[in-house]
């Protein structure tokens, strides 16, 4: 049904986004949103059979014909969403702000050109041309006019939703070679910023004390599974300070005389005291039970987490979401921020958008304690993203740095604080301070954490495919070490591969190294996706390889290429049965890779030709 998938993701009590209906006709209109939500991009839509044809285009329409142009399609949108221009709130599909960047209207092109000129087209020739994946169309905007083509990329990569498309602007007298989209930073249906209609009381949706402010925003992806969670944590919150408030109630009129009269000695002092934000902070490290007055640390070594089987509630413990990235210890100091790497390493330089930290912590003095993250593009961490960035090792070869790939920081711990170490302070006094000084963004966000829920925490994280929850006791002081104080839960995830080869062993070991592994695409080859070394005991070694040995074969089973060396290959025919992490994102070689894959066993009662990417 059209609209469903649109009426599927909101929440239209708390979003300020039209629920819309099907029109009986289309105006052949389009719009171009630009909207700023996990990442920025532009919202591409053109108006057919009564409702919103859309597209995600990360870099924006271009006017230049050599811009290809990636374009996602994404859920119909309803005809009302034409005009719409404000803030989606935290914790809603899309949270963000939205600007309308252009309007017009389109018109569909032949795809057969007349005397080399390409003519107006009917509608039927423009539902043929859309499923046919080659689309082409004219646009009357404010900034966007002349030829344009939508072309459909096929699914060429294993894994592949097909929904890419490439939108591309035709050679014509609108053309605009080294087309900049930077310079139109306006609306222009109001002749807002982004900045203006993000904090302008106009806006579809305004509030004056968003939860950004306090450190606590949560990421679109997250914030669905996790509403839940905050509104028994709210709950339970409302609970104790009804059941807290009998006693403070006896006490009020006796507080109430005694600042009356401190207020009478020395009316000057309380007023600074009440209106000085350092005042109000220093004076709640002075109360930190643990916290001691010393000299900012140079070097910390960061405290980790012991592995356990199963989640678990309790009290007596904080549950957090296990952020997949880099350990990052961040100093900040004078204005600057210095990432060091839990060995040591000095990050500062690999991560350099991170140097605008200090703006987003209400300190002059702080050492934070995150995790570094890159996004995929739900918004989600992604430790293969996070390798592509950096550059990751394929063979022999090291691929280079991909700087495009968006990056984020999760604090999640606070160690020092304007001249007061808190190592010694309870892991949840910590946090309430963290969360009071942190300002989420683009790039920080405060990790929250869910008291006593381990357990729906953990079943959150598995349903968003994220690497497991740590649980941590509330109590606990910061440890430079090891410690069974912090607890990890990691998420695993299973799968049939067929196993297509193994490689030589390497040291010690005996029989092989690895057996490759690979799964059937829509046209039935067999991609390569990773190999599994661990797994394996002694004997069980020597009885797969004999498996392997009797099925060796000169042809290599797998399309494409294998990123493996020394590899012996082996008839398809055998199914085992593989523990894994995550699917890496798209590596140099075009492919999808399974990450920490570890055999469980073999699957007689599978036939190879079941092992396919649709599991």
């Amino acid at each position: 049904m059209p609209l469903e998938e649109y009426k599927r993701k909101r929440r239209f009590a708390e979003t300020p986004e039209p629920p819309g209906k099907v029109e009986k006709k289309s105006q052949h209109r389009f719009v171009v949103q630009k909207h700023r939500a996990t990442r920025l991009h532009y919202d591409f839509r053109l108006e057919m059979d009564g409702v919103l044809k859309s597209w995600a285009v990360p870099k924006g329409p271009s006017l230049d014909p050599a811009d290809k142009r990636l374009a996602m399609q994404v859920e119909d949108h309803p005809v009302s969403y034409f005009d719409f221009e404000g803030i989606i709130p935290e914790g809603n599909y899309g949270a963000g702000t939205v600007m309308v960047w252009d309007v017009g209207t389109w018109e569909p092109l032949s795809p057969v050109p007349v005397k080399g000129k390409f003519v107006p087209a009917t509608d039927a020739e423009a539902a043929a041309m859309l499923q046919k994946g080659d689309f082409k169309f004219r646009l009357r905007g404010k900034r966007l006019k002349g030829d344009f083509v939508l072309i459909h990329m096929k699914g060429r990569r294993p894994g592949s939703k097909g929904t890419e498309w490439l939108l591309i602007k035709k050679q014509d007298e609108y053309a605009v070679p080294g087309f900049n989209i930077e310079q139109y930073d306006t609306s222009v249906l109001t002749g807002r910023t982004m900045r203006e209609i993000g904090g302008d009381k106009a806006s579809a949706e305004w509030e004056s004390d968003r939860p950004a402010s306090r450190g606590k925003a949560k990421a679109p992806w997250l914030a669905d599974t996790l509403a839940k969670l905050d509104r028994e944590k709210r709950k339970k919150a409302s609970t104790t300070k009804e059941a807290a408030a009998a006693g403070v109630k006896k006490n009020e009129k006796t507080k109430a005389i005694t600042t009356a009269k401190n207020s009478v000695r020395n009316p000057e002092a309380t007023t600074e005291k009440r209106n000085s934000p350092a005042s109000s902070l220093s004076s709640v490290l002075e109360g930190l039970q643990g916290a001691v007055k010393r000299p900012m640390p140079t070097a910390i070594h960061p405290m980790l987490a012991t592995s356990v089987d199963k989640p678990f509630d309790s009290p007596e413990w904080l549950f957090e979401i296990k952020w997949d990235g880099y350990r990052a210890v961040c100093f900040l100091e004078n204005g600057k921020s210095r990432l060091v790497s839990r060995n040591q390493n000095d990050l500062t330089g690999q991560f350099s958008e991170l140097q605008s930290l200090p703006k987003l912590i209400k300190a002059q003095t702080a050492v934070l304690d995150g995790e570094i993250v890159a996004l995929d593009e739900q918004g989600r961490p992604s430790f293969s993203l996070m390798q592509q960035r950096t550059g990751i090792r394929q063979g022999n070869r090291h691929t280079a740095a991909r700087r495009d790939v968006p990056i984020m920081y999760y604090v999640f711990d606070l160690l020092y604080l304007e001249g007061y170490d808190l190592r010694r302070v309870s892991l949840e006094q910590r946090k309430e301070v963290l969360a009071q000084i942190a300002t989420s963004g683009d790039l920080l966000r405060y990790s929250d954490h869910y008291p006593g829920q381990g357990i729906a925490l953990f079943e959150a994280a598995k349903q968003k495919g994220l690497e497991g929850i740590l649980a941590k006791r509330r109590t606990s002081c910061y440890e430079e070490r090891r410690t069974r104080e912090w607890l990890k839960i990691k998420i695993t995830h299973t799968i049939d591969c067929v196993i297509g080869g193994y490689t030589d062993p390497e040291g010690s070991r005996q029989y092989f190294g690895s057996i490759v592994l690979g799964l059937y695409d829509k046209k039935d080859h067999l991609i390569h996706i990773g190999q599994a070394g661990t797994g394996f005991n002694q004997s069980r070694l020597k009885e797969i390889y004999q498996l392997l040995k009797s099925l060796e074969t000169d042809r290599n089973p797998f399309y494409g290429p294998v990123d493996a060396r020394n590899v012996h290959w082996v008839k398809p025919e055998l199914v085992a049965e593989i523990k894994f992490s995550e699917w890496t994102h798209e590596t140099a070689d075009g492919g999808l890779k399974l990450r920490a894959p570890v055999f469980l066993g073999l699957r007689e009662d599978k036939d190879p030709k079941e092992c396919v990417f649709d599991q």
